[in-house]
């Protein structure tokens, strides 16, 4: 499956050419577009004497195909490439995120106010009733997106700095869509203890720790431990984040081909965190039959030297004991959910599925099959991309999951929290909009976050009356 030209490989071409000659530009974006690209904007930038100046923006494939469409451009007559640059690099110089107070600092009385003397009546206050720092500090609206950098996107365990520009671009989307201030802390850890530690260590300051990127199995252990040790709640995003979506998206796809939840059969592929989060919440919301599958093949009984959660799916999610391969997997099964690597199927895989199939690629940037093609054999499909219809995207979930915990004092994020927080986000797509290509909102949605979190505030609200 080719790439479609996107803003992750954007390039601005400044250019210098004549002022008589009316058609270079014309000839500029023909070149691009003959080139597979895609022309976004046209800016004149400054004109003198005989010569001009302009900024052609144009979207590629990937970093080849960019370098492709600057060669073309160049060997036009008449068209000088003064240079490039490279859109997202320009978007990342110098970082996404920057501390900015809260409260004026302009006067004596202001600083007396924000800083010494004034301040040690808080801090006093603190020591004595250790609950208001929620009130009286950033803690009640903080949160630590922390990270060793082992499984970062699809580039895997590329450290804990090259992981930073990730977890700022997650701090970002907790402002813009939840006005949490959460702070990326990458960090230099190997084993599970250390990053245990780290976190235990780091904890006072905020109200919500997000785990991201940290390769399983460890992170299984990692997030059970910090649930047990401290009183802020623990979320980690690729595992629960990822389930929420998957529900909420499987809820209303389910709607539309008419199979109740209880009764469908999922085959899935990959068998990490976020494979691991999905069938225990399909699980726990009903579903009885799941068939996962790994690279090796279907986790069942007959499988050896299984642990950790691929033990726990071959003994709870296969209640047939099938075995074979994901192709095997596929035969009768009513929905399809791929957390795993890229082009592991061919559309016409999907032909053995039962009729109406929902189909669910998620692998990113390349799905586990072509969507395009999924569609000739699938009712209803969905990716993790965002050039395609239904994105399933953890935006969705962890800003509102986030606030609603945030919102209620909530010492920690329940399945039912969970729970609540897909059926919420899967009511966002009223009867009249739910069709086979909007079955889960957009990430711009401004209806999205504020209904997760309202539905985490009632479930957390009434955990707290019991």
């Amino acid at each position: 499956m080719a790439a479609l030209p996107n803003a992750s490989h954007s390039i601005t071409l400044r250019l210098h050419l004549e002022v008589a000659d009316l058609g270079a530009v014309g000839r500029v974006t023909t070149a691009i577009g003959e080139h597979g690209g895609a022309v976004v904007a046209v800016e004149a930038v400054e004109t003198s004497g005989d010569r001009q100046m302009v900024d052609v923006t144009a979207n590629g494939r990937d970093d080849e195909h960019t370098t492709r469409l600057q060669e073309a451009v160049d060997a036009l007559e008449g068209v000088h490439l003064d240079r490039v640059s490279d859109r997202t690099f320009e978007l990342h110089r110098e970082g996404k995120l920057a501390v900015t107070p809260t409260v004026p600092l302009r006067t004596r009385d202001d600083l007396s106010m924000a800083y010494t003397p004034g301040v040690a009546r808080v801090c006093r206050t603190i020591a004595d009733h250790p609950d208001q720092a929620r009130a009286l500090t950033i803690k009640g609206n903080t949160v630590a997106i922390v990270s060793d950098g082992s499984a970062v996107l699809g580039l895997g365990g590329i450290g804990p700095v090259a992981a930073l520009p990730v977890m700022e671009g997650k701090a970002a989307l907790f402002k813009r869509f939840a006005g949490i201030d959460a702070w990326p802390v990458c960090i230099e850890a190997t084993t599970v203890d250390d990053i245990v530690r780290v976190v235990e260590a780091i904890a006072p300051t905020y109200g919500g720790i997000n785990l991201e990127d940290i390769s399983a199995p460890r992170c299984f252990e990692v997030e059970r431990r910090l649930k047990e040790s401290l009183d802020i709640p623990v979320f980690h995003d690729d595992q629960h984040g990822t389930a929420i979506v998957v529900l909420a998206a499987l809820l209303n796809a389910l709607r539309l081909v008419d199979k109740p939840i209880g009764e469908v059969t999922v085959a899935m592929s990959g068998a990490g965190a976020a494979g691991v989060a999905v069938a225990q919440l399909l699980l726990h919301e009903g579903v009885h039959d799941i068939v996962v599958a790994d690279s090796r093949g279907i986790l069942g009984p007959g499988r050896d030297g299984l642990e950790g959660g691929k033990a726990w799916l071959a003994e709870e999610a296969n209640p047939s004991g099938r075995d074979g391969t994901l192709k095997d997997a596929l035969v009768g099964a009513d929905v399809f959910i791929g957390v795993s690597a890229p082009g592991l199927l061919e559309p016409e895989d999907l032909a053995t599925m039962a009729e109406d199939a929902v189909v669910f690629p998620l692998a990113n940037p390349d799905p586990e099959v072509d969507p395009i093609g999924a569609g000739r054999y699938a009712a209803v499909v969905a990716t993790g991309r965002s050039d395609y219809p239904n994105q399933i995207n953890n935006v969705l979930a962890f800003p509102g999951v986030f606030r609603g915990a945030l919102d209620a004092g909530a010492r920690g994020i329940t399945r039912e929290m969970e729970v609540a927080a897909a059926h919420a986000l899967a009511e966002v797509i009223s009867p009249e909009e739910l069709s086979p290509t909007a079955i889960i909102p957009g990430a711009f949605d401004e209806r999205v976050a504020p209904a997760v979190a309202e539905a985490v505030r009632a479930v957390a609200a009434a955990d707290a009356a019991r």
